[in-house]
This record gives structure tokens, sequence and C-alpha cells, in this order.
């Protein structure tokens, strides 16, 4: 038995280190994407690969790096000062922009643990600038595969892993710039677990460990056990262009346990926004800690209790060669929809009504820069309150590139960035409002577009009203106007200016 002081001091100190990696590679990063949106995510693994702890960082990210950790444990005999590369959505990773980088840390000839970070890459090549090309509907039209690989070893980059990395990419410069931030975030973390491992002892650590993820067990357990045991069913849709693809999930709750079984939703299509089983997992654990406790902690235990049923080749489980850049951005927060949907059911005290649903992601580039950006939106209402307006939710985390950084790097101007009143559902307590920017070019550039909810609105819950859907406009140079598909690239010329309207979160409660 761990004494509680110990426990909760550990926990502390363990989340402390993931939190330190986070912050070291957001600090000497370069791309304005990681260093001022912090699209990125630290954490702490045992040596089996399940996460000990993590920092509060971006949950799509988080829910599937185990993943990574695992395929690179597979593939490789670890060995002390390695660092390995995965981004490769069928083997550990989710979409190619996100590349995780683990490594292993040993103390005194024994692996105790592993320590790794995933963040966004803004350009990894592929047939358009931002590599999610609207058009794509295999992977390799995206951008450059990393399998699990080695590469840093002895202190310094591997070529084999360097060279093609980044002279796939637009913008080279600033990948190397990048890789070298989460190399050194890794060996930051590396240093700081080998401090406190040192300290302690090699068998207190992995006691001490063992203890805090059989805690985290016995919480979500407990917890799971106080909602009303039953099959809780609820589906939505995705949009492609006039069709709509059916998610459909049974949430089986009993004895504190949880399944989730997606069987009946639509199967994969010739499209980019078709999700990994990684993605559809960490969607899962997020809405689970959503209507459950959120003092728990954040590690592998409080997840053994959930178990996953996503049949393949299906929109939340696609196989090869799958185009699923867009799945990883905006299937996720679907899945995150309708798994928060059947919680609602069984915990409707703690569960809001749907959220924007959709990242946002708007893609700007030509041979010379990448520009990469999420706009947040409208909170679904809560069921005590309002939903919060102009964030992000759902399954990012992310900030905004504050204007003045993003005008120094890059030709175009952020004209407009407000509220969009009135977006929010209506209800008892109203959905959050969404947020209107608009963005002049100045230079031809190729633009891209990834969104949701643009003809589907938000729901609302207990009798709330849907938020209002998203919009996308196109004002030409030459005075025409066009609105935009939800998911596209176009060319763009000098002048033009683009209107994005993200979508309001629905209402909770019938009105008063």
């Amino acid at each position: 038995m761990i004494d509680p002081v110990t426990l909760e001091v550990s926990r502390h100190r363990f989340s402390a280190i993931a939190t330190e990696m986070g912050v070291v590679l957001r600090r000497t990063s370069l791309s304005p994407n990681i260093k001022e949106r912090a699209d990125c995510s630290a954490a702490v693994f045992t040596p089996e690969g399940e996460m000990l702890a993590q920092a509060e960082h971006i949950p799509v990210h988080l829910g599937a790096m185990p993943e990574s950790v695992r395929a690179c444990i597979d593939a490789f005999d670890p060995a002390p000062g390695a660092q390995y590369a995965v981004n490769d959505p069928f083997a550990g990773g989710t979409h190619l922009n996100d590349l995780t980088i683990v490594s292993p840390v040993y103390v005194g000839g024994d692996l105790v643990a592993w320590v790794g970070n995933r963040a966004h890459h803004a350009d990894v090549g592929g047939e358009a600038p931002g590599s999610m090309p609207a058009h794509a509907v295999t992977v390799d039209q995206e951008g450059h595969r990393v399998p699990p690989t080695l590469a840093v070893a002895e202190g310094d980059w591997v070529e084999e892993f360097m060279v093609p990395f980044v002279e796939t990419s637009r913008t080279p410069w600033e990948r190397r710039g990048d890789l070298d931030a989460q190399m050194g975030a890794n060996a930051v973390a590396s240093r700081r677990l080998s401090t406190l491992v040192e300290n302690v002892g090699v068998e207190e650590f992995r006691r001490v460990a063992a203890a805090l993820l059989d805690y985290g067990e016995r919480r979500m357990r407990a917890s799971l056990a106080t909602l009303p045991s039953g099959r809780y069913r609820f589906a939505d849709h995705m949009e492609h262009g006039d069709r709509d693809i059916r998610l459909e999930v049974t949430v089986t709750i009993e004895e504190g346990a949880l399944a989730a079984d997606f069987t009946g939703t639509d199967p994969q299509v010739e499209a980019n926004f078709n999700a990994v089983e990684a993605v559809t997992r960490s969607c899962l654990y997020y809405a689970v800690r959503v209507a459950t406790d959120p003092t728990i902690p954040a590690n592998g235990g409080c997840y053994r209790p959930i178990t996953l049923r996503a049949p393949s080749g299906t929109l939340v489980n696609a196989l090869p060669p799958a185009a699923v850049a867009a799945g990883n951005v905006e299937t996720s927060q679907r899945i995150a929809d309708v798994v928060l949907g059947a919680l609602a059911q069984a915990a409707p005290d703690r569960v809001h009504a749907a959220s924007q649903g959709t990242m946002n992601n708007v893609l700007i580039g030509n041979d010379v820069f990448a520009y990469y950006e999420t706009v947040g939106g409208g909170q679904g209402a809560r069921p005590h309150r309002d939903g919060q307006s102009g964030i992000h939710t759902g399954m990012t985390n992310t900030q905004n590139t504050p204007i003045e950084a993003l005008h120094t790097h890059y030709p175009f101007r952020v004209t407009a960035y407000t509220l969009r009143r009135g977006s929010g559902g209506t209800g008892r307590y109203r959905g959050g409002d969404g947020i209107r920017r608009e963005i002049v070019f100045g230079a031809d550039a190729t633009l891209s577009l990834m969104g949701e909810r643009r003809r589907i609105p938000p729901w609302g819950l207990a009798g709330g009203g849907p938020g209002a859907v998203g919009e996308d406009w196109l004002h030409k140079v030459d005075g025409s106007t066009e609105r935009l598909p939800a998911k596209c690239t176009i060319e763009v010329r000098s002048g033009d200016r683009l209107v994005v309207l993200t979508p309001g979160g629905g209402g909770w409660g019938s009105p008063p």
C-alpha cells in the first residue's frame, strides 16, 4: 500500500515533468503553430507503454499517444540515448502532420519509463500546402509517412529519418527547428525523470507508479458505478457534400465498467475524414472523462474499465490506404459528440449540449510558407450555465495565433476577429457564440478548408435549441462573392478576402 500523501505528491511530480516537457517544446520551437498555438502534447509512460501522467494538452493527441509508444516498443529493442519517431496513422499515428517522438528512460541500466511528445508540423509534403488536401482519397496524397523509425542515436539525428522528413516539406527550415525542439523536450524530461528515480530508487518508483495506475482504475470504476446501468444509443452525421455519413454508438454501462460499440457506423469513404482506431479511442476516453469525475487522475489506469469496439473498415476504424487528415481534426469531434449524446442519457446533469463540433481548419500556403490554424466556436450549454463563446472545445485545446505573430510570419492580414453574436442555441441556458474571422490575402496562395456543421447544426439537450451552422465565404478581388464548401482546396489571389463564421453551441433546457 502507498499512503495517500505519497500518491498525491507523486502524481503531481510526474505531471510536472510532462508539463515542463511541453513548455520546453513550445519555447524552443520555430513554427507559430507550435510556439503560439500550442498544437502539441506531452506525456510520461511506463516501460510497457501505459500512460503514467500527462500535461493538460490536447485530448485527441493524448488518448492516442500510447499507441505510438507501443508501436515503437514492438518495432525496436530500445537503447539508452535513442529517440524514435512515428506519424504513420496505421502504425501508431493519427494523421501525418502529428509527429510523435518518444524516448526510453534508463536508470542504472534499467528501463524505467518512456517520455514522449507529439507536435503538429504545419507541412509534411503532400498535394497541397498544409498537407490536408480536400481531394485526397489515399494517405500518400497527404504527405510523408514515418513508420516507427530510429530518429535520434547518441544525441544526434539519424540522417535516414531527418533528410526525407525535412526535404519533403515546403518549409524545411521550420521542420528542422521544430524537430530540434521535440528532441530537446524529450531530453529535458528524461533528465528530470532520471533524477527523480535515482532519488527514490528504481523499485520504489515502480511501486508508486503501479499504485498510481491502480488508483486511477479504482476511481474510474467507482465513478462509473454511480451511473445507472443500461445501454444507451446515439447517432449523428458527418457532412460529405450533400450526403450524410452516419456515426452510431451503443454505450453499455454495467458494474463499474463501460463499453462503446460503434456497430452501425457507415463504411470508410473516399475522402480524407476517415479516422483510425487510435483517434476513436481518444474520443471515447475524453467523453467518458466529461461524464464522470474530472478529478480522476488522467492515466492509463483510469481507462482500464473502458472498452471499445470499432468495426474495421468503417469511418471510425479506417483501413489503409485511406486518407485520414481530417479524421483526426473533424471526425474526432463528431465521435466525441455521439459518445456524449449517449452518455447524456445516463448522466443528464453532467453532459453539455453539442459544442461547435468542428475545428474549422484553415490552411494557407504556397512554395515558401505554410500556415495552419483552427478557429474556435461556441461551447454547448451546460446543465447549470450557459456555454462559453469563442473557444476551442471537444478534442482540441489549442490557443489562437496572435494577430501580431501572424502578421509577422505570413503574407496576409486579419481584418476582423469578433464573436458571432446570436449564433448560440436558445434554451434555459444558451449555447456559446461562434467566431467571425476575416483574412485578406497579400499573395497568391492555395487555401484549404476543413470544416463541419455547415449543414447539420450542433444539437441542443433537454429541449434546448440547436446552434447556428458555420459558413465560409470568399470575397474575390474582382468583386464576386462565393460561399465555399465545408471541405475544399482552391487557389486564391492577392486581395481576395476569406470570411469564416464558426458554429455556435447548442442550448440546454426549454426556454423559460
